[in-house]
């Protein structure tokens, strides 16, 4: 049986449209619309850009699926193309331009961090406060409250007020009440984009004792091992419209894929003036596929190779190129350097541009986001280069048994080591 049904829905937006507060403020908008007059509004202290012509976007066009009860579903897709949109018009916060969706069963979510929560309220008093805007009952909520404050970890913390809270607490908070309404739909938007490691894989753990239990999980993450091995099923975004629907691992190579890494800290991270200066200068820390492409997301099976770009106007000797591995969590993984094994450096003369590459071998890495920072120095004399962010990997994990782990093994790596079976000693 379909527990959500979602046919045809499309939701469009007017830019520059922008709801004001008073019947005069309405009539002005109105007048200098029937003009087709672009004078800005004016809202409070802010400007907002008026247009006459109501320029339109489409957040999502022609969206078709369902889902059955007891599925968890994972929604991915680049910024933009349209993930939150669907949950917010899932969850009834808006709704669709065309198109309708049918919903059976209770439905909670947790769309953004902290929503419903009052700051001046304590972490107590905002438990009932979110659990009644969820539908909880008061009896309900007291049942539960001793469950939700330990699932959440901020127990030293209940009759703090929740504006003295971090981000990070505020989830946990926010995702233990979320988490123990037992709706028959459940709702999650980036939970993992706040938060520690420990807390993610805590979250990833109940999401998927939820799913055991029956109950309908639709997950939006950009972390891709979550989705692999959360989600037996996965539903791919692009500007607003499903490009595919299909088994999870099939839908996250196609968006790997048709992905191409871009942005400041992905892919490839080319450096300014200040790392171009002196007797080392570093132009560049990219990272290849074993075909050569410049990109981020590696699954673990494959090897990552790291490059590194530079130019020596003097020649140095007992210099030593490498780079750091860090995780997100900030805990190095490891530190290598190009003479490590021996002496190796590339090009003929000085002031010419050379390139050094590392290969991370298959097989090694734990599902998640890793920096990598280079790291120059003179043996003995001090660092020529240090504390430059370089670019950023995202590494899926090749889950050997779907019914394991949420996040593959614990640890920053997770080898896959040669064994075998030996005589015992007499």
């Amino acid at each position: 049986m379909s527990v959500i049904q979602v046919d045809n829905v499309s939701k469009q937006y007017r830019l520059g449209m922008i709801g004001v507060s008073t019947l005069r403020e309405d009539l002005q908008r109105w007048w200098h619309r029937a003009r087709n007059d672009a004078e800005p509004w004016k809202l409070g202290d802010k400007i907002r850009p008026g247009n006459g012509n109501g320029d339109r976007i489409w957040a999502l066009r022609g969206v078709d699926f369902s889902v059955e009860a007891g599925e968890v579903v994972g929604l991915v897709g680049q910024n933009g193309a349209g993930k939150s949109t669907l949950l917010k018009i899932l969850s009834r916060i808006t709704i669709p331009t065309t198109g309708r969706i049918e919903l059976h069963g209770r439905v909670g979510s947790l769309l953004e961090v902290g929503t419903g929560f009052h700051p001046e309220l304590t972490g107590r008093e905002n438990v009932f406060l979110n659990g009644a805007i969820l539908g909880m009952t008061k009896a309900e909520i007291q049942r539960k409250f001793d469950d939700i404050v330990e699932f959440s970890g901020v127990e030293r913390f209940m009759d703090t007020p929740v504006k003295r809270y971090s981000s990070g607490m505020r989830v946990r908070l926010a995702f233990a009440i979320a988490a123990h309404l037992e709706p028959e739909i459940l709702l999650v938007d980036e939970v993992l984009a706040v938060g520690d490691a420990a807390f993610q894989k805590r979250c990833l753990g109940k999401l998927d004792e939820v799913s055991k239990e029956g109950r309908t999980v639709i997950f939006v993450s950009h972390h891709m091992s979550a989705i692999a091995s959360l989600c037996k099923r996965a539903i791919l975004l692009k500007d607003g419209q499903v490009i595919m629907d299909g088994p999870a691992a099939e839908t996250i190579d196609r968006y790997l894929s048709s992905n191409p890494s871009s942005g400041p800290r992905y892919g490839e991270v080319r450096f300014s003036s200040e790392a171009k200066s002196g007797p080392f200068q570093l132009l560049a820390v990219r990272t290849r596929s074993r075909d050569g492409e410049i990109r981020s997301d590696f699954r673990s099976q494959e090897p990552v190779v790291v490059e590194l770009e530079f130019r020596l106007p003097l020649p140095l000797p007992f210099l030593k190129i490498g780079f750091e591995l860090h995780a997100l969590t900030g805990g190095l993984v490891f530190q290598t350097f190009h003479n490590d094994r021996e002496e190796l450096l590339t090009g003929s003369g000085q002031g010419e541009t050379q390139v050094l590459q590392a290969t991370i071998p298959a097989d090694l890495l734990n599902g998640g986001i890793y920096h990598i920072n280079p790291c120059v120095t003179i043996h003995g004399r001090g660092w020529l280069v240090r504390d430059l962010e370089g670019p950023a990997i995202n590494v899926v994990y090749d889950v050997p048994n779907p019914d394991y782990v949420v996040l593959g093994r614990p640890g920053e790596i997770a080898p896959l080591l040669t064994w075998q079976v030996v005589p015992a000693p007499a």
